[in-house]
C-alpha cells in the first residue's frame, strides 16, 4: 500500500477492465516516471473523449456527432442491420469488410445475474427501428455466451412476429483450431452450422 495520490492512482487505473493490480501500479509508475507535457497530454485526451464522444442517436455507436459515419454513409445497405452488444463489436466486424449494411448497438447483453434485463438494453429503439418497412434483414451478431444466447433468443422471440427475416452468425470451429481441444458446445454448433460442399 501506497500514500494519497500514489495510491488513489494504482486505485482508479485498477477499476479498469482487464487491468489487475499489479498492472495497475506498472502504469502508475510509468505516469509517474514520465515528463509532464507526456501526463498533461494524456489527462488532456482524457478529457476531450468525455466532453466530445457520445453515442450514435440511431445506432448507439460511438461517435463525435448525432449521428456516426456508419449512419450518415449513402452507400450502406439500410435494409439490414446488424444486432451488436457493444461498439467495439461494430469495429469488429468492419475490420472483416464483409458487411455493408448498419448496425445496432444494444449496449450490453441480458445477464440477470449481473441486474441486466431486456429493459436495460436498447432494445426499444430497436423495436422502433424494425417499424420501418425498409428493414428486411437483422442479423443477430451477439457474443457466443450464455449472456448472447440469452439475448440472441429474446430478441428471435420479439421479433419473429414482425416479419422480419431474422439470422444469427455462424459460430462453431475457429479456423486452425483441433478438434481434441473443442468443447462440446463448440463442437455442437460446428455440426449445427455445417454447410453443403458443392
Amino acid at each position: 500500500m501506497y500514500d494519497g495520490a500514489i495510491q488513489d492512482l494504482i486505485d482508479e487505473l485498477g477499476r479498469l477492465p482487464g487491468i489487475g493490480p499489479k498492472s495497475a501500479q506498472r502504469i502508475a509508475f510509468h505516469i509517474i516516471q514520465s515528463e509532464r507535457v507526456d501526463v498533461t497530454r494524456l489527462a488532456d485526451v482524457l478529457r476531450t473523449v468525455k466532453e466530445r464522444v457520445k453515442f450514435c442517436t440511431e445506432c448507439g455507436n460511438i461517435s463525435e456527432e448525432d449521428l456516426c459515419r456508419i449512419c450518415q454513409d449513402p452507400r450502406r445497405d439500410a435494409s439490414i442491420i446488424c444486432v451488436v452488444e457493444e461498439p467495439k463489436d461494430v469495429m469488429a466486424i468492419e475490420k472483416t469488410r464483409e458487411f455493408r449494411g448498419k448496425y445496432h448497438v444494444l449496449g450490453g447483453a441480458i445477464s440477470p445475474i449481473d441486474g441486466v434485463g431486456p429493459e436495460n438494453l436498447r432494445i426499444r429503439e430497436l423495436m422502433i427501428r424494425l417499424g420501418n418497412t425498409q428493414i428486411q434483414e437483422l442479423i443477430i451478431a451477439t457474443d457466443p455466451n450464455l449472456e448472447g444466447e440469452a439475448t440472441a433468443s429474446y430478441l428471435i422471440r420479439q421479433i419473429k412476429p414482425l416479419g422480419v427475416k431474422v439470422s444469427r452468425l455462424a459460430s462453431g470451429l475457429p479456423v486452425g483450431g483441433d478438434l481434441e481441444y473443442a468443447d462440446e458446445v463448440t463442437l455442437g454448433r460446428a455440426f449445427e452450422g455445417r454447410r453443403t460442399v458443392e
